[in-house]
């Protein structure tokens, strides 16, 4: 895969596990260069705690 897709696909919110799987790379040091969150993919999994839990 190539590596402007696997940045898109890390902005868009796909975890670290599923950039592994679909890059096929074996090492979390490899992957961890397309892991580019975007702030709206952050406030996204924010969402998902309850409000004691923000931090």
């Amino acid at each position: 895969m190539r590596h402007s897709a696997l940045i898109h696909l890390g902005e868009g919110g796909a975890s670290l596990l599923m950039l592994m799987a679909k890059s096929r790379h074996k090492k979390t040091e490899n992957v961890r260069r397309y892991f580019h969150p975007s702030p709206e993919a952050i406030a996204e999994l924010t969402s998902l705690l309850g409000p004691g839990d923000r931090r």
